[in-house]
């Protein structure tokens, strides 16, 4: 594999092998003082032969070294416990979160037994198949209240294999007035696929997205968005992305590269800090490293988001990145339409979701006073919470948006407003996103 196909590859290939890790710990034996030599020997060579920073690579040898010489792994006798012991001592040194040792016998041994081209396929056969279990990263993909799209991207898998997936996704978007993409709990992946979405994003003419340098082979490569896409682009929907602590690697490219484009409005919290591309190598028959050997130059800010992650334009908990993206979308599109519906349609959307953030509450006498028969219209009252009804139709709760006026939970193109005359209610109103409305009088009696 080349370096653009393995940069920043960690989170989907983990997830593939944890079945193996799994048993293989479970079939583990005590670790012996010599296999503790030869491990700490092979990752030195690794990382002096590999790791972006030679003199970093230097320090970290040294570290293991030293802690061999000194005991520090005398008292460990599990591989597991080696592995995540050696993490800590790399990572103290470099700071680099990508780096760490792996102890995976079940993964490195599956390697091992592709020698034929059979062998090969059946490999990439079941890599793949993991894959599609997940959907090749693709976790949700829907069109939310206001014609605003959502994309919920769990990983960036390689375009080999996700590129179609990706394509339906996006072309399924391309109608929307306003994009989110959901990168809260992305942890990297393929710079194609990076490559692919955002150049749906842009228009025909290449957009410069990302340098990187590589330490083994001393070279560099560019990626740009492509000239060519199947499908519709949308270069001028406006596109909000959704980030937590979580968000990591590949996913923090992404994010990285649309901010300094000013293409995209970050919002949620800053990112998990990884930008040095990479990949697995097998030390041992029982422990692999992931080393960086790459690092990302920006080429607008001619640096990228290692150690530091990307700070988000909108600062806000992750949990409530979605409610904050929608309403800012929606409060922006309103702003900028000159069409009295449309605005009319982007605000019903829009008053709905403030309720979330600031809840209107009302007093129990008040709602029992909206307890009635309005025609073919029913209110009632279950636990403090009032419901509607028309006929003998679904029974939807109400959320109250003022003292009188209620939007139904799971139904966002209708709402009621209770009437009143002289301190009585006396019928519904009821009120369509279409601007179009009717009203129920209070049956007597």
């Amino acid at each position: 594999m080349n370096n653009f196909k393995s940069t920043l590859i960690i989170t989907l290939t983990l997830a593939i092998c944890s079945i193996g890790t799994v048993l293989a710990q479970q079939q583990e034996t005590n670790l012996s003082k010599k296999e503790v030599r030869v491990v700490i020997d092979s990752i030195s060579n690794k990382l002096k032969a590999n790791y972006i920073f030679p003199e970093i690579a230097d320090k970290m040898v040294a570290k293991m070294k030293d802690n061999l010489k000194k005991g520090a792994y005398k008292s460990i006798d599990s591989h597991q416990e080696f592995a995540t012991a050696l993490t800590k001592d790399l990572q103290a040194v470099s700071h680099d979160k990508h780096l760490r040792v792996l102890y995976d016998p079940a993964r490195i041994a599956a390697q091992k037994k592709v020698v034929t081209s059979a062998d090969s396929i059946n490999y990439q056969n079941e890599r793949i198949t993991n894959m599609k279990r997940n959907n090749f990263g693709f976790k949700e993909v829907s069109i939310l209240d206001g014609n605003i799209g959502y994309l919920d991207l769990r990983g960036f898998s390689d375009t080999e294999y996700a590129g179609e997936t990706a394509v339906a996704a996006m072309n399924f978007l391309s109608n929307t007035n306003a994009m989110i993409i959901d990168l809260r709990k992305n942890g990297g992946g393929s710079p194609e696929m990076i490559q692919l979405i955002t150049s749906y994003l842009f228009g025909a003419e290449p957009v410069h997205l990302n340098n990187f340098y590589w330490r083994p082979t001393d070279t560099h490569t560019q990626t740009w968005t492509l000239p060519h896409v199947q499908g519709k682009r949308s270069p001028k929907t406006p596109v909000y992305i959704l980030t937590s602590s979580r968000t990591f690697s590949a996913a923090e490219e992404f994010c990285y590269n649309l901010k300094n484009l000013k293409r995209a409005t970050l919002i949620g919290e800053t990112t998990g800090g990884g930008a040095h591309p990479g990949g697995t190598l097998n030390a041992t028959d029982n422990f692999m490293v992931w080393v960086p050997t790459g690092r990302a130059i920006n080429p607008i800010t001619k640096t990228n988001w290692e150690g530091t992650g990307v700070s988000p334009d909108i600062d806000v908990k992750s949990e409530d990145a979605l409610t904050v993206a929608q309403i800012k979308a929606l409060e922006s599109l309103s702003e900028k339409t000159a069409e009295a519906d449309l605005k009319q349609y982007y605000d019903w959307h829009l008053n709905g979701l403030k309720i979330k953030v600031n809840p209107v509450t009302i007093a129990n006498e008040k709602l029992k006073s909206y307890i009635g028969n309005f025609g073919p219209r029913k209110i009632s009252m279950e636990d403090h919470t009032l419901f509607y009804q028309r006929g003998e139709g679904v029974k939807y709760e109400l959320l109250p948006l003022s003292q009188n006026e209620f939007l139904l939970k799971g139904l966002s193109r209708f709402r009621i407003k209770f009437i009143a005359e002289n301190g009585n209610i006396v019928a519904i109103e009821g009120n369509y996103d279409n601007g179009r409305s009717d009203k129920s009088l209070k049956n007597k009696g």
